[in-house]
């Protein structure tokens, strides 16, 4: 028997569901959701309403939630695959990084990616490496540890306290792809096929420890050696950052929504920052993501722009840019953007601010602000247009940062 499922829209219309009240409270402070409120129509039940989250949750006693996205899952996944992988991307944007299997929704999309990315890894056979053992045995391997032998045995001999490097495939990389795998067996909405090759994954990787949920996550470091096992590890830790919030109401067990979710907010500012980034390499630029800043003298009130671009040796701001995932008003205006990227400017001494939308009713909107020499810049960055045009707005975007100058 399949699960109840409710089907929401990225910031669509809320929808009436069956829910008991201790679910419902905890998913509303739970901050999957936009809102989830008691429905005054139906008792028993509650609005839920989606946000910037996109994917699927599976609620404890009750429906599996999916929230579907706005753009196609198709360019969803190029946009995660190019902010895991931004060389990858640049060389592969016709079509994106991230291979799909056609599926149109968040979580089987991204099932069936992964899995074939840890195929992939895999295929020249499990990445093994040395790792320090420490253990209690009979006999002596590697080297005593002469203070816990002392201390736990008194010196006396077997059992020996001792220490040695092992070779094997118990790895911070294959505990990683391990635990991905494990997660997305858990998830609703994974196809019978792919459910059975991530089986086949876990079973090549049993040698590597399951990982304690809720713990941190192993770390790992890019090296010739497991260059092969980058995209699938990159995209690995992508899954085992997805959501799944346990919130504690009053008087009330802890509430586990397990799921995955992409926001929306995050991937957008992702890309746009981490491409221009890229870009701005070329022009012989240094770009910092989320720099810290404070606007007033006294340094109590802090500003973190979501990219500053310096002079090639790190000192001097020549631009600065925000993203904004968020849809045009009637009036074309976004007055507070306006206003936040103003203070960038002013706190920066800087001639123009740039503000990336993800949609808008023109390309270009620039404004003067009176009383300044200061340029605001609204660009529209249309997420439905092929992976190589967006990459080329970047490319033109930090074209025209490069030649900006700060006030003298």
């Amino acid at each position: 028997m399949s699960e109840e499922e409710v089907s929401l829209r990225e910031h669509g219309p809320a929808v009436s569901v069956p829910l008991d009240a201790g679910t419902g409270q905890a998913l509303a402070a739970a901050g999957v959701l936009r809102s989830a409120t008691p429905d005054p129509a139906r008792a028993g039940n509650w609005l839920l309403r989606a946000g910037s989250r996109v994917g699927a949750i599976r609620l404890p006693g009750g429906p599996v939630v999916r929230i579907m996205p706005k753009t196609p899952v198709t360019r969803l996944f190029f946009l995660l695959g190019f902010s895991l992988d931004p060389a990858r991307a640049w060389h592969d944007s016709r079509k994106g990084t991230v291979d799909t299997g056609g599926h149109e929704d968040i979580v089987p999309a991204l099932a069936h990616a992964v899995e074939r990315q840890i195929d992939g890894a895999l295929r020249q056979g499990v990445l093994r490496g040395y790792r320090t053992v420490e253990e209690t045995a009979l006999f002596v391997r590697g080297r005593v540890r002469e203070a816990d032998q002392v201390r736990r045995h008194f010196g006396r001999t077997p059992p020996v306290e001792i220490s040695y490097d092992a070779y094997t495939a118990d790895t911070a990389e294959n505990r990683l792809l391990r635990a991905a795998v494990e997660r997305l067996l858990r998830l609703p909405g994974v196809t019978s096929p792919v459910r059975r090759r991530l089986a086949r994954q876990r079973v090549r990787l049993s040698g590597a420890t399951p990982l304690v949920r809720g713990g941190e996550l192993p770390r790992w470091q890019p090296s010739r050696l497991n260059s092969r096992y980058q995209p699938a590890l990159r995209l690995a830790e992508a899954v085992l950052r997805g959501i799944s919030p346990e919130h504690r109401p009053v008087d009330a067990a802890p509430l586990t929504v397990d799921g995955f979710l992409l926001d929306m907010n995050r991937l957008f500012e992702d890309f746009v920052t981490v491409g221009l980034r890229e870009a701005l390499r070329d022009h012989g630029l240094f770009a910092r993501l989320q720099d810290p800043h404070h606007l007033d003298a006294a340094q109590r009130v802090g500003m973190r722009p979501d990219l500053v671009v310096h002079t090639g040796d790190g000192h001097t701001p020549v631009a600065v840019v925000d993203a904004k995932y968020k849809v045009e008003k009637a009036d074309g205006l976004l007055n507070a953007d306006l206003y936040q990227a103003l203070a960038y400017a002013t706190v920066l001494g800087l001639r123009e601010a740039h503000l990336v939308y993800a949609a808008g009713r023109e390309p270009l909107r620039v404004h003067e602000v009176r009383g300044t020499e200061v340029q605001l810049f609204q660009h529209s960055l249309d997420l439905s247009r092929p992976p190589g045009d967006l990459l080329a707005i970047l490319e033109g975007l930090a074209g025209r940062l490069a030649g900006a100058t700060p006030r003298p």
